[in-house]
């Protein structure tokens, strides 16, 4: 699982029939104290997530688990909002 923010959406008039009505997301991936990394996914959105939001994402064959993912051409699927995240060792470095 990766910890991300939304920062965008994607539109696509043209894409595979077994995604539309499907909400596509931009994700840029955090570190658990939310430190933005320059690392960008596009993700299908399963949740209801929406810009501003931190977020959990699964990939690979984890993603096609996702509600309606199955049979899906999908490689990232949001899966969860985050409310909260609470780390053990507050002053534990990023690594």
């Amino acid at each position: 699982m990766i910890l991300a923010r939304v920062v965008g959406t994607v539109v696509a008039t043209r894409k595979d029939p077994r995604l539309e009505g499907r909400k596509l997301l931009v994700l840029q991936l955090e570190s658990p104290r939310g430190n933005s990394r320059d690392d960008f996914r596009v993700a299908v959105d399963t949740v209801g997530a929406g810009v501003g939001e931190q977020v959990i994402a699964v990939q690979g064959s984890s993603a096609r688990m996702a509600e309606d993912c199955k049979d899906s051409p999908v490689d990232t699927a949001i899966v969860g909002i985050v409310d909260s995240l609470d780390l053990d060792d507050p002053v534990r470095k990023e690594g």
